[in-house]
């Protein structure tokens, strides 16, 4: 059965239908968000992950129709006004923490969601914030690198230090 729902996607109110068992992730795809990778569709490779309401979800195993009327953030809407890189994608760059980028979008959303607490987290709590990630190519050293680099400046940028 078809539903209307309204998500609001980077900002932007979208009025979609959807099948009452479509996920979040496919109806954010065929709606062109395509940072948004299918990999396991099991919730356990962290491909799919995107900010619900700021919360990092799978959303492969997320359902459409639960994100109505909740805001939802992809990659896509972490470009600045003229188009320019947030500094959570500069730093996964600058730190070679990307090869073939198919985990970087969830690993770059989950991250997000990690400098939002405010909290400053050593090496160690990184490891276990994103031990729902599956990344085949960089071995983690150099995606922890990145994620210890943007949770440093953040919290010296709040003031906390």
């Amino acid at each position: 059965m078809l539903r209307l729902i309204d998500l609001k996607i980077n900002g932007k109110l979208r009025q979609v239908s959807v099948d009452e068992r479509e996920s979040l992730l496919d109806t954010l795809r065929n709606l062109g968000y395509t940072s948004v990778k299918k990999g396991c569709e099991v919730g356990e490779c962290g491909a799919c992950t995107v900010l619900v309401d700021g919360e990092a979800v799978d959303s492969c195993i997320y359902l459409a129709m639960w994100a109505d009327g909740r805001n939802i953030m992809t990659v896509e809407g972490l470009k600045g006004p003229n188009g320019e890189l947030s500094p959570i994608q500069k730093a996964f760059i600058e730190e070679a923490a990307v090869q073939c980028g198919f985990c970087t979008p969830g690993l770059i959303m989950s991250a997000v969601e990690i400098v939002g607490t405010g909290k400053k987290y050593d090496r160690e709590e990184l490891k276990k914030l994103i031990s729902g990630h599956l990344c085949r190519c960089t071995g983690y050293e150099n995606i922890l690198n990145a994620m210890e680099r943007i949770v440093e400046e953040t919290y010296k940028v709040v003031g906390k230090e």
